[in-house]
C-alpha cells in the first residue's frame, strides 16, 4: 500500500570522520574540528533538517562529545547518537543519555549500534562472532530500555548481569528517546523487531528495500509489533541531471584502482551482512555503478557503510524520494560531500519539492525587491529591467 502520502523527516549528516570535496584522497580536504562540525550543525538547524546523524567507530570523533558540545549552538535540531551493545554498561549508557536529553531538551534519538568488523572490535576488546554480539544487542537494550522508563533493574542474562540498577534522573522523553537500529542480518532483524522504534537500511535499490520491509514487516507482526523505516543515502543534487552526473565523476576523480582494492579488502573482512549488501551493488568496478534509476554505488568503492547516492537533478530526486516513502520509508538520512555546501544545496533545491513532518523547521525564501534589484538578505530577487527603474 502506498505511504507517500505519510511526510518525511529528513536528517543530515555530521561528518566527524572528515569531509571534503573528493573521495580517497587528501586533495581537498577538511581537518575535523569544533568549528566546522558546529558550521554544519547550524547550517542543517537553520535551513530545517529533523535531525543529524553522528558515526560512531574508531575512524570518528566520539558521537556523545561532539553532541554534547554542538548541541547548545543549536535549537530545533534533534541528534541521532549512538550507543554500543557490548562497549557500554547499560547503566551507564541510560544516564549519558537521560543526561543529554535533559540538557538538549528533549533532542536526543539513539542510533544502537552492534558492530560488524571484526578487527575494530577486537580493538575495543570485543571478541564475540556476530550472532552472540546481537545477543548481546538483545540483553542491553532490555536493561538500558527499563532503567530509561524509570524502573528498577535485576537482570541475570547470558552476557549481563545487574541488581538494583535505577535512573535517578529521568530523560525529557518518556519513556525514553526514540531507537534506531540497522541490522540485515536474520539476527539482527530478530532483535530490532523486538527492542526498537525505527528499523534502518543503507540505500539498496527500491525493489531490494522492499523485500526487506516486507521481510521485518512480517516478523513484526508475528510478535504483536510495528516499527517505522528510515534509510540512509548520499545526495548529489544539482539544477540539471547532466551538472549532477558530473559532478558524481568528480567526487571519485582522484580514486585510483588500487585505493579501491585497498578499501574493498577491509570491507570484505567484515561480517555485517549490510556492508556485504552494499559491496555487492558494484562489485569494486567502475562500469557499472547506477545499480538503479539514479542511484549510484560510487560512494562505496572506498567508503564502508552507506556506499550509494541518489544523482540527479531536483524534480528527479524528489521522485527517488517518493518511490521510497511508497515503500514505507518515512525517514531519511543524507549527506553530500562537502556536507556544508551539500546541505544547502539539497535543503534549498530539493525541500520544496517534498512533503516535509515538520514543515514550520524549514527557513522561507521571501522576495526582497532592493533598490537595485540585487540579493539581499539571502533571498533571491529578480534584476528589473533598466526601464522599470
Amino acid at each position: 500500500m502506498s505511504q507517500a502520502s505519510s511526510p518525511a523527516n529528513v536528517l543530515w549528516f555530521l561528518p566527524t570522520h572528515g569531509d571534503g570535496r573528493y573521495l580517497g584522497t587528501s586533495t581537498g580536504a577538511r581537518e575535523v574540528n569544533f568549528n566546522y562540525l558546529r558550521q554544519v550543525a547550524q547550517a542543517a538547524d537553520q535551513l530545517g533538517y529533523y535531525g543529524v546523524l553522528l558515526p560512531t567507530g574508531r575512524s570518528c570523533e566520539d558521537s556523545w562529545v561532539v553532541a554534547s558540545a554542538v548541541a547548545p549552538f543549536t535549537e530545533r535540531l534533534n541528534y541521532l547518537v549512538a550507543v554500543r551493545p557490548g562497549l557500554q554498561s547499560p547503566s551507564v549508557a541510560a544516564r549519558m543519555t537521560a543526561t543529554l536529553d535533559r540538557v538538549t531538551n528533549g533532542r536526543l534519538l539513539i542510533n544502537v549500534v552492534t558492530g560488524g568488523d571484526p578487527i575494530e572490535n577486537k580493538g575495543d576488546g570485543v571478541y564475540l562472532p556476530h550472532n552472540e554480539r546481537y545477543e548481546v544487542t538483545r540483553e542491553f537494550l532490555a536493561v538500558y530500555s527499563d532503567l530509561l522508563a524509570g524502573k528498577t533493574v535485576n537482570f541475570n542474562g547470558k552476557h549481563i548481569r545487574i541488581e538494583d540498577g535505577r535512573l535517578l534522573f529521568p530523560p525529557v522523553q518518556s519513556p525514553r528517546p526514540k531507537l534506531y537500529f540497522g541490522g540485515s542480518s536474520d539476527a539482527g532483524i530478530d532483535v530490532a523487531v523486538d527492542t526498537v522504534d525505527k528499523y534502518l537500511t543503507w540505500g539498496e535499490p527500491p525493489a531490494d528495500v522492499a523485500g526487506k520491509i516486507a521481510k521485518v514487516r512480517a516478523v513484526a507482526e508475528q510478535r504483536g509489533r510495528k516499527l517505522s523505516f528510515g534509510i540512509r543515502l548520499h545526495v548529489i543534487v544539482r539544477e540539471t541531471s547532466a551538472e549532477a552526473w558530473a559532478a558524481a565523476d568528480d567526487l571519485i576523480k582522484h580514486v585510483t584502482d588500487e585505493t579501491i582494492a585497498s578499501a574493498q579488502k577491509i570491507f570484505a573482512r567484515m561480517d555485517s551482512v549490510g556492508q556485504q549488501r552494499m559491496s555487492q551493488l558494484h562489485g569494486g568496478r567502475r562500469d557499472k555503478l547506477e545499480i538503479s534509476p539514479n542511484l549510484w554505488a560510487g560512494v562505496g568503492l572506498v567508503r564502508g557503510g552507506a556506499g550509494t547516492a541518489l544523482v540527479g537533478d531536483p524534480i528527479t530526486v524528489a521522485a527517488r524520494i517518493r518511490e521510497y516513502q511508497d515503500l514505507g520509508i518515512d525517514t531519511f538520512i543524507l549527506s553530500g560531500y562537502p556536507h556544508l555546501e551539500e546541505a544547502y544545496r539539497f535543503a534549498e533545491l530539493v525541500f520544496p519539492l517534498l512533503a516535509l513532518d515538520r514543515p514550520d523547521n524549514v527557513t522561507r525564501l521571501r522576495v526582497n525587491t532592493g533598490p537595485f534589484g540585487e540579493t539581499i538578505a539571502n533571498e533571491r530577487v529578480l534584476l528589473q529591467k533598466a526601464a522599470q527603474s
